[in-house]
């Protein structure tokens, strides 16, 4: 039995599954899978719980069936928040340091300069992600403490959700009787789990399609310089379906997952499967062709709202290394291929989780991004805690840059909504 101090759980509260992910944490901070669960989601709608008790209810289940195949006691977790609330806006800070050296204090100075900028008062700071500092006129600086110089300006991405979102998924969460460690914007987890280092210095755009949003994370010189949600995912192609085949939603979902192709060429239209019908009907034959004309107008309108993100980003240039499809909804035949075709040649691949052992073979699949992803912060989160290090850290996504962690957080968030 792996012990409780050396055990990282990672909870991926989606609009369609809810996955729990329980890793290891071995020798030089290697991560091994050791355990995994996972539950249709009721209770959330495009990302934001909708329904505390069938929430509650699903994330349980999720545990507990990891707890079993773990064989441990789950009580904290790293849980991933997503949704239409979320905004993502890019802000620099400038101070002047104290001794012509730049300390550790001038960093948290000039990324506290960058984030005082006013946001909505139903929103509040999720993460300040540090991109590069600047000394003087020197740029694309990533670790500037010890550096000589006498004027510092922090270029960081900061990330906002809406309080009462977070204040829910923390409730449900609570209600099982686990405590969140920390809360992480789930296109930040996927990226831990699916990109490598090339990839993020050369310019890449992930995309995480899932049930009820697709989140994009555009990374540029190793940080994330956009991000945003587009709220149509897997569930608009299940309802789809719905209306189209005359079905119901389950059935529509399984079909969808069976059968589900999003070009219509690469389909025989000799192919017949059996589409259940509701109300006792007899299930009726119909060709696989018809879902792929169903599914490919909405996946291509997905994929063009996309572009139309990633150009109003005004990065469009700069990701060289391409587009990295994951999470669930990304496993549909032919996504890849007219993702291609959508982004004109664009180097695009599937992205599945990387970089843990254990249960290899079961999470390395694309809809287990985001809860592998949870485990990568997490393991990063306790090596920074053990270091006693609060330096704004590149990846320091949980915590703001005067180094308050998520409960300080959620105590303001509580009590600025009383």
């Amino acid at each position: 039995m792996a012990k409780q101090d050396h055990v990282l759980v990672g909870v991926d509260i989606g609009t369609s599954k809810i996955a729990c992910v329980v890793a290891e944490v071995g020798p030089g901070g290697k991560l091994d899978v050791i355990g995994i669960g996972k539950h249709p989601s009721r209770g959330l709608r495009k990302g934001v719980v909708v329904n505390i008790e069938s929430t509650v209810e699903s994330i349980r289940l999720a545990v507990e069936e990891a707890e079993l195949m773990a064989g441990v006691d789950i009580r904290s977790v790293f849980v991933g928040i997503a949704g239409s609330h979320i905004r993502g806006y890019n802000s620099n800070g400038v101070v002047a340091t104290k001794n012509g050296e730049v300390t550790l204090d001038d960093v948290t100075r000039s990324i506290d300069a960058a984030s005082a900028m006013a946001i909505p008062a139903d929103q509040k700071i999720l993460h300040i992600l540090p991109q590069e500092y600047i000394i003087d006129d020197q740029d694309g600086i990533r670790e500037p403490v010890g550096m000589s110089g006498i004027r510092l300006e922090a270029r960081i991405h900061m990330i906002t959700g809406a309080v009462s979102s977070a204040q829910n998924l923390i409730k449900c969460c609570n209600r099982c009787e686990l405590d969140v460690a920390d809360m992480v914007l789930e296109q930040v987890a996927s990226s831990e789990a699916v990109l490598s280092q090339d990839e993020k210095d050369i310019g890449v755009v992930l995309i995480d399609i899932g049930g009820g949003t697709t989140d994009l994370a555009i990374f540029i010189d190793g940080a994330i310089r956009h991000t945003a949600v587009i709220p149509i995912g897997g569930d608009h192609l299940t309802n789809d379906l719905v209306v189209g085949l005359r079905t119901s939603a389950r059935e529509a979902d399984q079909l969808k997952i069976k059968y589900g192709a999003c070009m219509v060429e690469m389909t025989d239209p000799d192919d017949i499967i059996d589409v259940p019908s509701v109300g006792g009907r007899p299930p009726r034959p119909m060709p696989r062709q018809i879902m792929a004309q169903i599914l490919e107008p909405r996946v291509q309108e997905l994929l063009e709202l996309v572009k139309v993100e990633i150009q109003r980003s005004g990065y469009q240039e700069l990701v060289a290394a391409g587009l990295v499809l994951t999470g669930g909804s990304s496993l549909l035949e032919g996504m890849v291929d007219l993702a291609e075709e959508t982004f004109d040649g664009l180097p695009v691949r599937m992205g599945k989780p990387q970089g843990v052992g254990g249960l290899v073979d079961v999470v390395s699949s694309p809809m287990y991004a985001t809860g592998v992803g949870l485990l990568m912060y997490g393991n990063r989160y306790r090596q920074r805690a053990s270091s006693g290090s609060v330096e704004p850290a590149r990846h320091n996504m949980g915590r703001s840059a005067s180094g308050n962690g998520l409960w300080q957080r959620m105590r303001r968030w509580f009590g600025d909504a009383h």
